[in-house]
């Protein structure tokens, strides 16, 4: 039987203690339930990000990254497409605005969106929303949920294998 495909939306990968939660607990934990994880962090070949990382501040380094983004983007484009599911990391004072994009895009080809978020502060537009209003609509009508711990998210995973 194919493995369920969860994309893996979030800002986990920008910051070491992000990575070591990212790719030590919550990756884990979703391949150990039977899906297979598309994590965008390693979509794209590292030696095409790298070709833009190294060289010197300037223009031509701004025409790489612009070149690299292309190339990130539609990379996450296709595994959306692919996924079965978008699992999304809503941690920070905001929410990511990559992450954003991606929930909107999900939501858009009718993907359902589970979203996680640890972070106890409080993130929304006004007293009745957890995080952005538009965020939060797009993962409840979806018909996914919002949850603060990771014991509740791997729950919430799964009804998906059913």
């Amino acid at each position: 039987m194919k493995k369920k495909k969860v994309y893996l939306a979030g800002p986990f990968g920008f910051s070491e203690v992000g990575r070591l939660f990212y790719y030590e607990k919550l990756i884990p934990m979703i391949q150990r339930l039977g899906f297979e994880v598309l994590d965008p962090w390693v979509l794209t070949d590292q030696k095409i990000v790298e070709s833009a990382i190294k060289l010197p501040y300037g223009e031509e380094r701004r025409d790489k990254w612009m070149e690299v983004n292309v190339v990130i983007a539609s990379n996450n484009v296709l595994a959306i497409r692919q996924a079965d599911l978008l699992v999304a990391c809503l941690d920070g004072s905001d929410v990511d605005s990559g992450t954003a994009g991606e929930i909107g895009f999900a939501y858009g080809l009718g993907k359902p969106i589970e979203g996680y978020r640890s972070d106890f502060r409080q993130g929304g537009d006004n007293e009745g929303a957890t995080i952005n209003l538009q965020i939060e609509y797009f993962i409840f009508d979806s018909g996914g949920s919002m949850v603060r711990d990771l014991e509740k998210l791997k729950e919430n995973l799964q009804k998906y294998l059913k």
